[in-house]
């Protein structure tokens, strides 16, 4: 009989887009493994936008959804010194319709310009600066694919927004302690602590480590260590009066 083992040292078996999108989930170093050697973009970067795009625009199709977006707007706005006069609340509400749409859009039109700037600085970081020699779709291609954590971030927040009538992240430390004072540092600091950033960004380590073949704890160490410097000033900014 035959054997369909496959030979030590063979490339990794192709998968397919749906495969892939729920691999870097439940097993990303095999399916990284696979996307390295065979990297594909447009499928992964049209799914991960459009479905973004839904579960973005999903709480706004509700009436206490866009009340909720319009209260979020007007709050940020007076926190950076804008007066929001009742001609501009007015319009506001006057344009609530057409929130859906616009947040979705905003996304559709992100989604590839962000992941191509953040590649960006990545190829940078680790070809120009660590001599690493992986080409840019390599890298673009795991960075999208480990997008597929954010997504799920998003179709959770979604659902739970859509049936509460509410906005804004609800994977945050702070949504899970909303007895603290909401103009404490404390609070914006653990607003800002996403858990599906935390395993998004493990996750995107490990992809990295596949494809410059280096260990992942000193990758997901490095960029755990800017998330959280980032989060650090942006609650400070946050907590004494920014936006």
């Amino acid at each position: 009989m035959t054997s369909t083992a496959p030979v030590a040292g063979s490339p990794p078996a192709s998968m397919n887009l749906l495969a892939r999108f729920i691999g870097v989930i439940t097993s990303p170093k095999a399916t990284f493994q696979s996307i390295v050697a065979a990297p594909k973009v447009l499928g992964i970067l049209l799914l991960a936008a459009s479905l973004s795009a839904v579960f973005v625009a999903l709480p706004l199709t509700t009436d206490a959804g866009k009340q909720a977006q319009i209260e979020k707007s007007v709050e940020q706005m007076k926190s950076m010194g804008f007066t929001v006069t009742d001609q501009m609340y007015d319009g506001m509400e006057k344009g609530a319709g057409r929130m859906p749409y616009t947040s979705g859009l905003a996304v559709l039109i992100f989604t590839p310009i962000g992941s191509l700037i953040f590649s960006g600085i990545l190829f940078a970081i680790f070809n120009a600066g660590l001599g690493g020699e992986a080409s840019f779709k390599q890298l673009w291609s795991v960075y999208l694919h480990s997008g597929a954590i954010s997504v799920l971030s998003l179709a959770l927040t979604g659902i739970v927004n859509f049936s509460t009538g509410r906005t804004g992240s609800v994977t945050n430390l702070g949504a899970l302690l909303p007895m603290l004072s909401e103009k404490s540092f404390l609070a914006h600091l653990l607003g800002t602590v996403d858990l599906f950033i935390i395993w998004g960004v493990v996750v995107l380590a490990i992809g990295l480590g596949v494809l410059y073949r280096r260990r992942t704890q000193p990758i997901a160490i490095s960029l755990l260590s800017v998330y959280a410097v980032i989060a650090v000033v942006i609650a400070l900014w946050m907590s004494r009066g920014g936006a």
